[in-house]
């Protein structure tokens, strides 16, 4: 569905509640106000975003509150990341928003290397250089930082905190020892 709660080929995933679907959950244990939140409109939504081509085909976006924004583009951390973890040296990625005074908010990627890597301002021009040729140029991750990433007890990347964490950064002009832009690469612009 689109903004507007329209059938749309690109946007949340939505089922209609009359019929009821089977097998969806009764709501949301002792959450009135979740319940409201995810069945208004007669309509349950997923939180997931997903596009569908002139074939019928679905394609998952990700989770409509780790899509963002840069330059107008719709981004989906979940493409840029499974990008990410194609390089060798890459053993787990997050992306999430970076702010920025031009386009509002450009990809940043949280890297955790392999056994055998370590950070260095080389291996961060090597993998700039391989997100580059294998990411469309308004897709293109500009930032980049060596980190650990924090988890939930499942095992689940805590994005909401690296992005408050990168919010506040930012906000400081505070950058990490392990942190790379792209532009401290200018000879990555003429290749």
């Amino acid at each position: 569905m689109d903004i507007d709660g329209n059938p749309a080929n690109e946007g949340e995933i939505s089922l209609e509640l009359e019929p009821r679907p089977l097998g969806l959950m009764a709501g949301y244990f002792g959450d009135a106000e979740k319940n409201a939140e995810v069945t208004r409109d007669g309509v349950y939504h997923t939180g997931d975003v997903a596009t569908m081509d002139e074939d019928g085909y679905i394609t998952y976006v990700g989770r409509a509150d780790d899509v963002f924004k840069a330059s107008d583009y719709r981004i989906s951390p979940f493409e840029l990341e499974s990008v990410a973890i194609e390089h060798q040296a890459v053993a787990e990625a997050a992306v999430v928003p970076s702010p920025d005074p031009l386009r509002l908010a450009v990809p940043k990627v949280f890297i955790v290397l392999r056994q055998g890597y370590s950070p260095s301002q080389e291996l961060a021009k090597d993998i700039f250089t391989f997100l580059r040729a294998n990411l469309a140029p308004y897709k293109r991750i500009r930032r980049l930082e060596f980190s650990d990433l924090p988890k939930t007890i499942s095992g689940k990347i805590r994005r909401v905190e690296l992005r408050a964490s990168e919010a506040k950064r930012r906000a400081a002009d505070d950058k990490g020892k392990w942190e790379f832009f792209e532009e401290d690469f200018p000879e990555l612009r003429a290749a």
